[in-house]
């Protein structure tokens, strides 16, 4: 887990604020059903095979968790939204009052013949502390906290079985508090959110472990 000064901190937390306060407009979004991936923007240079796979998992603020997974070797295509809530339609001024319940999503396709669930995993994994509930580094609220959300009986299986050999390790302080749920409606998110860091946004809470 990374130790993040105190002024720094303050200073992610005022951004965020300030970003949820900024929030609105008319843009019009889009929802997909638990297992579509309609509206997933392709990775740059990446070759669409004829049969991907999608996986979901929220584990944070989306932009940087986002950022990580378009660069892990199979990832054909990813989009970033809301999903796991009660509230139609929601958006992201909505999402960040945290009272729709719907977490920051990453919804990623993938090639199987490339990469494995299993490797997504232990990405999703190293990219945040699982033991902190409703917490992502400096971002607070239920819309971080820390969700698989499973598109098969088969991916579910998968992440109980890596969430229990990663709690039996003794890597971790806590518990795991990470939700594992079956894959619900999608909401895309905002156009600026998309590739936020590849348009030249910054996201600093999540880096893999060791970097």
């Amino acid at each position: 887990m990374i130790k993040i000064p105190s002024a720094l901190f303050a200073a992610f937390v005022g951004i965020a604020a300030f970003a949820c306060a900024a929030a609105g407009g008319t843009e019009k979004l889009v929802t997909i059903g638990p297992n579509a991936f309609t509206g997933l923007r392709p990775v740059k240079g990446v070759m669409a095979p004829p049969k991907v796979e999608v996986a979901s998992f929220a584990c944070g603020c989306f932009w940087g968790v986002e950022a990580e997974f378009r660069k892990e070797p199979g990832v054909v295509s990813t989009a970033v939204g809301y999903s796991g809530g009660h509230t139609k339609n929601p958006d992201y001024k909505l999402v960040c009052g945290d009272t729709t319940g719907h977490a920051e999503t990453v919804r990623v396709t993938y090639d199987p013949k490339k990469t494995s669930y299993d490797k997504l995993l232990k990405l999703f994994w190293e990219l945040h502390d699982p033991t902190t509930p409703n917490q992502a580094g400096p971002d607070f609220g239920s819309q971080y906290r820390s969700v698989i959300f499973y598109h098969s009986e088969a991916q579910k299986a998968a992440a109980i079985k890596s969430r229990d050999a990663l709690q039996r390790s003794g890597e971790l302080s806590g518990k795991i508090v990470t939700e594992i749920v079956p894959a619900q409606d999608f909401t895309l998110a905002e156009e600026y959110h998309q590739q936020y860091v590849e348009k030249g946004g910054r996201a600093v809470c999540h880096r893999r472990k060791g970097s």
